[in-house]
């Protein structure tokens, strides 16, 4: 049986933030299930957010430019917002559907230029992994980690 794990918070532009969820014995996977943002001024201020998830460290590598090639990214969520009512909000979301078994890193950049700091809220659908799937896993982010 699954359940969901849910981490909300806000950040800073141009800044990371690890969310912790590697066990000692890697046999809890996880798969995001929802991602959303929203800016700290709603409706009062321009903003133009991409944040990104990846499952290694990020933190030199900040930038605006979502690159789907790349196998640490997780997920995407672009968000507009404008004061002007003739312009109302978008999201355009997209995430992998990888269980991995270690911690992810969020950044949020904002195409515009804006500082204005972001709130973040994602799910994460809990499984059980079996020792064979939990070794591949931290070997695939062994993987991972060793090639960025």
């Amino acid at each position: 049986m699954s359940k969901t794990l849910t981490y909300k918070g806000q950040i800073a532009i141009g800044v990371q933030e690890r969310i912790a969820l590697s066990t000692l014995n890697g046999k809890t996977g996880y798969k995001i299930t929802k991602f959303q943002i929203m800016s700290s001024t709603p409706g009062t201020g321009g903003v133009e957010y991409i944040a990104q998830i990846y499952k290694t460290n990020a933190s030199t590598n900040i930038n605006t430019t979502p690159n789907f090639s790349e196998g640490n990214l997780l997920a995407v969520n672009y968000y507009q917002d404008d004061a002007n009512p003739a312009y109302p909000s978008a999201t355009d979301i997209i995430f992998d559907n990888e269980v991995f078994n270690q911690d992810i890193f969020l950044n949020v950049t904002d195409g515009g230029g804006g500082t204005i700091p972001c709130n973040y809220y994602i799910e994460l659908e809990t499984m059980s992994l079996s020792d064979i799937e939990s070794t591949m896993l931290t070997l695939q982010n062994l993987r991972d980690i060793s090639s960025t």
